[in-house]
């Protein structure tokens, strides 16, 4: 493969035996739209259970991190990639097929250093809708589109990477891309044609106001956390992220 034709696609995986196989599948449906060379980067993060054995059986390159810290997950990934773009996506996610086509023609418009993508759940309800709304309005007054991330692989070498925090490490990464695209006279866009497929499995498993309720009820976390008292945060984002395929 040539390098400059190679289009690399992070997923950092922990325990995700029950979605590694879809979301390999969607990125090859739109490798195949795309036509172009793709390598797909499994990057197994203190796993336990087959998600190594499946994501090999799919055809996908495995490298591990150990780290507790899903930024850090993603710069290892980078960091094995060959290609000349790379594109990152969550394990339990899945992308459209004009995903990879539409990523490589903006890139190559000369006009944007890289960007994210519109997030559409895979089934809604009303307060899923809610969901979908908030981020909606959050994205377009920040403009800190995230989901799926895309840009050159210099780009990200250029910034240091994904900022490496435990929370809101997509909007500080976002943030970092842009800033460093002004200085080279692009923008920080997103997709218009493609979104990112989120899962609802959390809301599956706990309420289609799992969100919402965690707000109220760790309220005093988060003020906490504004003061620099992170230890509540820290619990329930180990809760809900970093530990929570340890328990369902």
């Amino acid at each position: 493969m040539n390098p400059n034709n190679l289009l690399s696609v992070i997923i950092p995986a922990h325990n995700e035996e029950r979605y590694v196989a879809r979301c390999i599948s969607s990125i090859r449906k739109a490798a195949a739209r795309y036509g172009g060379d793709v390598e797909i980067i499994v990057v197994c993060n203190r796993c336990t259970d087959a998600t190594e054995q499946i994501a090999k059986a799919n055809g996908a390159r495995v490298v591990h991190d150990e780290t507790r810290c899903i930024a850090s997950v993603r710069n290892a990934g980078i960091r094995a990639a060959r290609g000349r773009i790379i594109v990152t996506i969550d394990c339990d996610n899945r992308m459209t097929e004009g995903t990879l086509s539409e990523i490589t023609k903006l890139l190559d418009s000369g006009k944007y250093i890289g960007g994210g993508a519109p997030i559409r759940f895979e089934r809604y309800s009303f307060p899923l809708w809610c969901n979908d709304i908030m981020c909606r309005v959050m994205f377009r007054i920040t403009g800190l589109y995230c989901g799926i991330f895309w840009a050159e692989k210099r780009t990200f070498e250029a910034v240091g990477g994904f900022v490496e925090k435990k929370a809101m490490e997509d909007a500080a990464t976002a943030k970092r891309i842009r800033k460093y695209g002004k200085t080279q006279g692009k923008r920080y866009t997103v997709l218009r044609q493609n979104h990112l497929i989120n899962s609802t499995r959390k809301f599956d498993a706990h309420g289609d106001w799992l969100y919402f309720r965690l707000m109220f009820k760790n309220a005093g976390s988060f003020l906490k956390a504004a003061f620099g008292d992170t230890t509540g945060v820290d619990k329930l984002l180990d809760e809900l992220f970093y530990d929570y395929n340890d328990k369902h």
